[in-house]
């Protein structure tokens, strides 16, 4: 756990008590503050309860008296689409809202660093897709190559639930837009930012606001390194914002679709090649194309930000290579869960957006596509130029119907459920298919979240026959 200061003997109110909403109320209290816990459901409060904590409710008439700051958990809207009401009244009483990432930024740096002979670096990750690939991948280099690393934020651990680091530490954090927008101090050593592509859109107003949410985690505390994707006209409208000049290597750029020459400091990765490029030249190569757990042009992407932001960290080159050739992928994330009779299946459950999806389908040559759920806005229309690498589509949850009317001509079912979708595509895939749920779409219809979606796939398809 790391402390919290700052706040001795003053009242914190803690809105939000799943998992990170709990971590910050426990550092708080080991800082010293006087924790004030609350949350709307009374499983959650219950929880809270036992632990110790001071429930405090917060729709009550002068809730906010001589409280000092309110903590809220990530999920909780505090402007768009509309205000929470309990943020609301904190911020007409004048009571300033933050979040535990800008607890964790707040508290992190210890007098005792001043003894370490390489003081603990922070590197977060943004984007819309592949943020918790590349966090993970960042860490597992890291290990890899025995350097000491935690991993935490929007995957892992809370930010607040880590160790305080050591001498030469390194914490890598994925960080959404959720956690990004409120947080009142954003200060990581590195900071990384993958893609953007709609997402979340009602939360944060529009793409507009979408983006700044993001730019956030740049702008904020300025990062002494910056790894940009620069495929989309944010990624490089950002880029250009931070760079002084063309050869400035403070800012790397990364991209998994063009080759980025000139003078400055660039990772690129095309057909399958990482190429990094600095000062004008190639410094340094590495062959993406047989890693089983970096699979298609989007990992490739994700490979190219992890090798930017370890040798920003100094590793050399044969030891990241080495590392990106041991990494086994994520859970819900291209995940190859099995073969049998000559087809895989690949468990992309993570893919809730149309997007993420097309990524996922432009990775293999042959698809029996799973897709469906709480459809966004737009549907499947990212998905449409990938479509001829689709066999088949076996559509399940509240969008089949829309969806299947995307799809045009290409050979659709509308199945309904998981269960009869993995049956009827495992009866008709042919050996070299692969059998890929990536729904394009939330899972809030069907299921609690997109891990229980992906382990009801996996289960299915694990009573297959071989």
């Amino acid at each position: 756990m790391i402390p919290v200061p700052g706040f001795q003997g003053r009242k914190v109110a803690v809105l939000g008590l799943a998992r990170s909403g709990l971590a910050a109320a426990r550092a708080l209290a080991a800082g010293g503050a006087e924790v004030l816990a609350w949350d709307d459901g009374a499983s959650a409060r219950a929880r809270a309860e036992a632990e110790g904590l001071t429930l405090h409710d917060l729709s009550r008439r002068g809730a906010f008296e001589g409280v000092a700051r309110l903590v809220v958990s990530p999920g909780i809207p505090h402007l768009y689409p509309a205000p929470n009401p309990h943020i609301a009244a904190a911020l007409a009483a004048g009571v300033p809202v933050d979040n535990d990432v800008g607890l964790f930024f707040r508290a992190l740096g210890r007098p005792e660093w001043a003894a370490f002979d390489s003081p603990p670096r922070v590197v977060a990750v943004t984007g819309s897709n592949g943020k918790s690939t590349t966090a993970a991948l960042i860490h597992h280099i890291l290990c890899t190559a025995g350097r000491p690393a935690q991993l935490g934020g929007n995957i892992g651990r809370g930010v607040l639930d880590l160790e305080p680091p050591d001498d030469g530490g390194v914490i890598v954090l994925e960080l959404s837009s959720y956690q990004t927008e409120l947080a009142r101090a954003l200060t990581p050593d590195i900071a990384v930012f993958l893609n953007l592509t709609p997402d979340h859109l009602d939360r944060h107003g529009g793409m507009g606001g979408y983006f700044a949410a993001k730019r956030r985690l740049f702008a904020e505390g300025g990062p002494d390194r910056a790894v940009i994707g620069v495929d989309e006209a944010e990624g490089r409208f950002l880029a250009g914002q931070l760079a002084e000049a063309p050869e400035d290597d403070r800012v790397i750029r990364i991209s998994a679709v063009a080759k980025l020459e000139g003078p400055g400091w660039a990772v690129f990765a095309r057909r399958g090649f990482l190429a990094e490029w600095r000062k004008g030249r190639q410094v340094a190569a590495a062959d993406l194309r047989a890693l089983p757990g970096l699979a298609g042009a989007h990992n490739h992407q994700n490979a190219c930000a992890a090798w930017a932001a370890t040798r920003a960290l100094g590793l050399a080159p044969r030891a990241i290579e080495a590392a990106l050739a041991s990494f086994a992928g994520l859970p819900h994330r291209s995940q190859l869960v099995a073969e049998k009779r000559g087809v895989a299946y690949v468990n992309d459950s993570k893919a809730t957006n149309a997007e993420s999806a097309a990524h996922a389908l432009a990775a293999f040559p042959r698809v029996r596509w799973i897709a469906g759920g709480l459809g966004k806005e737009g549907g499947i229309a990212a998905c449409l130029p990938h479509l001829g690498h689709v066999a088949k589509a076996y559509l399940i949850g509240h969008s089949a119907e829309a969806f299947a009317l995307q799809l045009g001509g290409t050979p659709h079912a509308l199945c309904g459920t998981m269960a009869v979708a993995v049956a009827q595509a495992a009866a008709e895939a042919e050996p070299g298919d692969v059998v890929l749920l990536a729904p394009a779409a939330a899972s809030f219809d069907q299921y609690a979240d997109f891990e229980a979606r992906g382990e009801d796939f996996t289960a299915l398809v694990a009573a297959l026959p071989d």
